[in-house]
Order: C-alpha cells, then sequence, then structure tokens
C-alpha cells in the first residue's frame, strides 16, 4: 500500500507473461522521454503544470480536514475548477466507515468502451481491492470499464479469503445496477489496515449514489476519498490531439505512509481522449517513475497503492494505439504534468509538514545512482527533523549522500541550499554565511541541491519535513 485471489496459478502465469512486453515498451519510452534527463523537458513541464492551474477558482479555500482535528496544512492549494469529462460521471455518500458524519463513498460511472490501465503497489501484502484490479485487468486487457467504486476509513487488506469475498460482492452489486461484466468494474479502499470490509454499507448505498451520479462532481469525489488528508487534491489540464482538445482530469489522496515504488496513495484520472489501452498502460507506467514514485513523506509503502487511467474516447479526437504516436506529444506531457501536480499536493499534505522540499542530486554514476541518494537524503529522519528546525545543518546531507551506498567523489561533493553554497570540493564552503542561510531554512519552500562528482546522472525528489505532528496523528490514527 500479496496474495492472489483465485484462479491463482493461471491468472498469475498469464500476468507474468503480459507484463514484460509492456515493462519493455515502457522502459523504451522512458529512455526518450524522461523528463529527468532534460533540461526542456522539465521546462515544459513547468509550463504545463502552470496551464493546468489556469482552472483554478481562487474563491474556492482548502476544505476542512477529514478529521476534525487536524488542521489544514500550511502547504496546502486550493482545488482546481475541473469541467466535466465527456463519459464520465461521479457520485459520493455516506456507507458510515467513519464514526462522524462525512462522505466517504465515491462511484464513478463511465461510457461504454472506456480504456482503463493501474498502476499498483508491489507491497508484500497488498490487498484485497488491489488484487481485484489486478485480476480483472488481466481478464479484460484494459478494455471497457464501466465503473470505479472506492471507500475511505477501511483499507480491506490483509483479510485474507473474506476480504477478497467482500470485494467481489461489491464488484458484482455494482455490474448488476450499470448492466456490465463483474471485471468491467475497479475497485479501491484506504483506511485501516487488518479490517474486513463491510460490503453492505457500500451495496445498501448504491441505488442513492446511483441517482446522484453527475459529470461535474470531482471536488466532491476528492473529499470522500480523504482520510488523514487535510485537503482535496485535484488537478486539471487540456491537451491537442492532431488538432483536437482532450480534456485531463485527476485526483488522488494521500497524506501518510507515502514514498517511492507507487507512492502510498490512491489517485484516478480520467480523460476524454481516445487510447488503445496497451498505448495507456504504457503511459501509465511510464509516468507513474516521474511522478508518484519521485514523492516521499515518510519512507513507508502502503498496502492499497492504485493509479488508475481511464480513456473514454468520447472527445471525437483520433483514436491513438501507440504510446509513442508523435500526435501524442502534448498530451503525454500534459498527462505527466497532471499526475506531477497529484503527486506534489501529496508532499504538501504530508501528516504534520511545514516545509516543502525539493532534492535534486547531479553528478552522478547514473540516473538510478542519483535517485537512490535523493530518496536517502529525503527519507532521512535526520534530516528532514533539521528542515522541521530551520537548520540547515549540510552534515547531515552529507551523511545521507554517503550512506546511499552508491558512488561518490568526497572532494568534488557539493552541498546547497537554494542560491546559498554549504559544502563544496569535500569541504565547508568558504562563502558560508550562518545568518543567511538560517533566513533561508524559514521559507515554506526549500531547494536542496547536491552534486556527488562522478557523472552525469540526475534526478529530483520531492519531500516534506518531520514534525512533532506527524508523531501525534500517527499515534492517534486508529483512536
Amino acid at each position: 500500500m500479496s496474495r492472489k485471489p483465485t484462479p491463482p496459478e493461471a491468472s498469475s502465469s498469464r500476468r507474468r507473461s503480459a507484463a514484460k512486453p509492456v515493462e519493455a515498451v515502457g522502459q523504451t519510452l522512458e529512455r526518450a522521454l524522461d523528463p529527468l534527463a532534460s533540461a526542456i523537458k522539465r521546462a515544459a513541464l513547468r509550463r504545463a503544470d502552470r496551464q493546468s492551474r489556469a482552472f483554478d477558482d481562487p474563491a474556492e479555500a482548502p476544505a476542512a480536514p477529514a478529521k476534525g482535528a487536524l488542521p489544514v496544512s500550511p502547504l496546502a492549494v486550493p482545488f482546481p475548477r475541473i469541467p466535466p469529462i465527456d463519459g464520465v460521471e461521479l457520485a459520493t455518500g455516506r456507507a458510515g466507515f467513519y464514526k462522524h458524519d462525512r462522505e466517504d463513498l465515491l462511484v464513478m460511472r463511465f461510457a461504454e468502451g472506456t480504456s482503463v490501465a493501474g498502476v499498483f503497489t508491489r507491497h508484500g501484502v497488498g490487498s484485497a481491492p488491489v488484487d481485484w484490479c489486478r485480476r480483472a485487468l488481466a481478464q479484460s486487457q484494459g478494455e471497457d470499464a464501466r465503473a470505479l467504486v472506492v471507500n475511505a476509513g477501511c483499507a480491506n487488506a490483509f483479510t485474507g479469503k473474506p476480504g477478497a469475498d467482500a470485494a467481489r460482492r461489491v464488484a458484482s452489486a455494482v455490474a448488476k445496477r450499470f448492466d456490465c461484466r463483474q471485471r468491467d468494474v475497479m475497485i479501491a479502499s484506504t483506511g485501516v489496515i487488518g479490517v474486513l470490509l463491510d460490503d453492505a454499507k457500500i451495496t445498501q448505498r448504491l441505488p442513492e449514489v446511483e441517482a446522484a451520479l453527475a459529470p461535474d462532481a470531482w471536488s466532491a469525489a476528492a473529499r470522500a476519498i480523504m482520510t488523514t488528508d487535510t485537503f482535496p487534491k485535484g488537478a486539471f489540464a487540456e491537451a491537442e490531439i492532431d488538432g483536437k482538445t482532450v480534456r485531463i482530469a485527476g485526483i488522488c489522496k494521500g497524506s501518510g505512509m507515502i514514498a517511492p515504488d507507487m507512492a502510498t496513495m490512491l489517485a484516478f484520472v480520467a480523460t476524454d481522449a481516445d487510447i488503445a489501452p496497451k498505448a495507456l498502460q504504457n503511459l501509465a507506467s511510464l509516468y507513474t517513475r516521474s511522478t508518484f514514485n519521485c514523492v516521499t513523506v515518510d519512507g513507508d509503502r502502503s498496502t492499497n497503492d492504485t493509479l488508475l487511467l481511464f480513456a473514454t474516447g468520447r472527445s471525437g479526437a483520433a483514436r491513438i494505439s501507440r504510446a509513442g504516436d508523435r500526435r501524442l506529444a502534448d498530451f503525454r506531457e500534459k498527462l505527466e504534468a497532471v499526475l506531477l501536480d497529484l503527486a506534489l499536493q501529496l508532499v504538501r499534505d504530508g501528516e504534520g509538514a511545514t516545509k516543502f522540499v525539493r532534492i535534486n542530486v547531479s553528478g552522478a554514476e547514473s540516473p538510478a545512482s542519483a535517485r537512490k541518494i535523493a530518496r536517502t537524503i529525503a527519507e532521512s529522519p535526520l534530516v528532514k527533523t533539521a528542515f522541521a528546525g530551520e537548520d540547515a545543518n549540510w552534515g547531515r546531507i552529507v551523511m545521507a549522500v554517503g550512506r546511499a551506498d552508491e558512488p561518490i567523489d568526497r572532494t568534488r561533493l557539493r552541498v546547497q541550499f537554494g542560491p546559498l553554497v554549504a559544502a563544496q570540493d569535500g569541504l565547508i564552503s568558504p562563502t558560508y554565511n550562518e545568518a543567511k542561510m538560517s533566513a533561508y531554512m524559514k521559507k515554506d519552500e526549500l531547494e536542496v541541491s547536491v552534486d556527488v562528482g562522478v557523472g552525469r546522472g540526475s534526478a529530483t525528489v520531492w519531500t516534506c519535513d518531520l514534525t512533532k505532528q506527524y508523531v501525534a496523528i500517527n499515534g492517534d490514527y486508529r483512536s
């Protein structure tokens, strides 16, 4: 956030054999398109991010927290104004997984012929909803997704066969109402691990939720899936495919238990573009690596991580069958911008966070080496608590670089906070100024850049600080 439901052997072997070509294509695309390897691509992403925010509604303040005791993160951003996506309807309801009065159920209905792709946690435990989605995608090959059902308050993870049965009953009930096959229904859950899902709480609410389905309920949908989140998270962009405008919208949830390797969260993105399932899967797999897998709050992965990407094909744009099709150039850029926007909002809502921190590593032996070093820095409790204390403790950065166990040249190591150089050539910088460093560390958004002096590999990871509030939130999570 893995035990596979029956039929195990046949389904898992088919998945393994099918996954290899998809992964190979994804790796080829990554080499060609990875934004972390190209300054031009990074600039394009920044432009796309600004464009996606052009639809922000400044009048809409961040929502009240899901749990009344949690204040809204000081790093929160407003929820964007998201117009309808043709072929998508949404509705929320209260299933009662929480003791207090709040919406905790989301249902999305998709037009016939909608393609779907998914990227899931590789956590060793996994969850019943993740198992269900993997099996459904293997059976349908991403063709004709018709519904998504999400509940907050119960993860339905580590619940054995009873949990798998509960997930199946939810899918069966939704399939009957929407006149589709069970495998056309995707499921996701978030909340406490080890608690069996009471599926009756969902199925008894389906009639009223179905009656409320509407194309413009993105904000309510984002609120319904929140757990310890303190603000709803959404992103929107428009792109051109062969001269035709298409829309991309997404929501996600996540605050704690966030780390790379399919960051710990739920994310649901929909577009009215017409993209074949295989191409859609390649895009989802590729851009997960440069967005959700480049953020970390606390270094912990969860059992329920799920990214689902839906393409309804209702925009009127040409159907695209290859992820590398030149007509998808603008779409790829905007899709990545939407995913990155969502991923960075997870960091901004990190449990107890007061600092939003970008870690840049350059001069590494390879991009993979740079990412490991950046992640080690970003997940170090000593580094993160120094951020919380507004202390430019560059010695802790050096410590984290060294324990990443990646090639570095100590005599060429350089550490920089924003524009201020703290250390260079293996020594404290001759221009180091404690007063300037202290003033810089008081900012809400910080940037740390490290050059390890052995190559040309680079990477960026985003993280937040570690505060007393993080301990308080997680100490009281179940109570």
